[in-house]
């Protein structure tokens, strides 16, 4: 299931992005425990576009507060989220971390993938916020099991932080530890080490994106604006603006193709031929994005 998710996501970013450039491509092909550690600009859409890039299963670890609703905590659960508390949601919360830990290091004792946020906040920001223990607590706990992961420092950077059309520029590097996490200060020193390898591997792509006013653009229009208004105003003064639009472009869009067949169709034009132009509207979309 995981498989088909991750491919009809790769086709939505396909759509939902201008570019995608990824250096060090040869780095998402590896196998065995693997944690990954990267930099936080654009919530959850930061999470999707990373996971979309490995051919593997990826686990994420997500703030705790978006799971309080019975159907966040099963679509999250789709995408092998973790919840993680912070203290600003409850001291009540914070028990539930060593959950979180301990599903981490069966996650790496299987060989699978863990994805990390280490600033352990959003901003809407390409600029580092200040280190949390969490990724140095899960390799602490790791090599304590004699789990050895392979770490990835990924940075992740936009041209723009919300609306569609977006070019990313993906830098994935390799850390290699000189030692085991044992004391405070190897869990300072390994923060330390991420930060300026994190801050090497932050490109914010220079060019801004041109949206094309071709015939494309205007069938989209009235779909994209209505959407559009509902999300900025579910997501004032939050930073879910792309997050929460790609996942119901995510859901909605196939929506609106069937209903333009359905026109199409009352408008007495054939099968093949509404198949044809749905197919159409698809690769073209693209050319609106530039």
């Amino acid at each position: 299931m995981i498989r088909i998710l991750k491919i009809f996501i790769r086709a939505a970013l396909w759509l939902f992005c201008a570019d995608i450039q990824i250096k060090n491509k040869y780095l998402l092909k590896q196998d065995g425990p693997l944690l990954i550690i990267a930099n936080h600009p654009n919530s959850f859409l930061d999470a999707i576009i990373i996971g979309a890039q490995y051919n593997r299963r990826i686990y994420f670890l997500a703030r705790g507060d978006v799971f309080t609703k019975k159907h966040h905590r099963f679509l999250l659960g789709l995408l092998n989220m973790i919840p993680v508390y912070r203290l600003r949601e409850g001291k009540q919360f914070l028990y539930l971390n060593e959950f979180a830990f301990n599903e981490s290091i069966k996650v790496l004792k299987k060989g699978e993938a863990v994805l990390i946020f280490i600033e352990g906040i959003c901003i809407n920001s390409h600029k580092l916020e200040a280190f949390k223990k969490g990724a140095s607590r899960i390799l602490s706990r790791a090599h304590q099991q004699n789990i050895f992961p392979k770490i990835h420092i990924i940075g992740i950077a936009y041209n723009q932080l919300k609306g569609i059309g977006k070019k990313v520029n993906i830098c994935t590097t390799e850390l290699l530890l000189s030692n085991l996490l044992t004391t405070p200060k190897d869990f300072v020193n390994f923060n330390q080490q991420v930060f300026i390898e994190l801050q090497n591997n932050i490109h914010i792509p220079n060019s801004p994106t041109l949206i094309k006013k071709n015939v494309i653009y205007f069938i989209h229009l009235p779909f994209y604006k209505l959407l559009l208004r509902f999300v900025k105003t579910k997501t004032k003064n939050t930073v879910f603006f792309d997050s929460v639009l790609f996942s119901l472009l995510f859901f909605t869009y196939p929506i609106y193709l069937f209903i333009l067949s359905i026109i199409f169709y009352i408008m007495g034009v054939s099968i093949p031929i509404i198949i044809g132009i749905l197919l159409c509207i698809l690769l073209l979309n693209k050319s609106t994005l530039e």
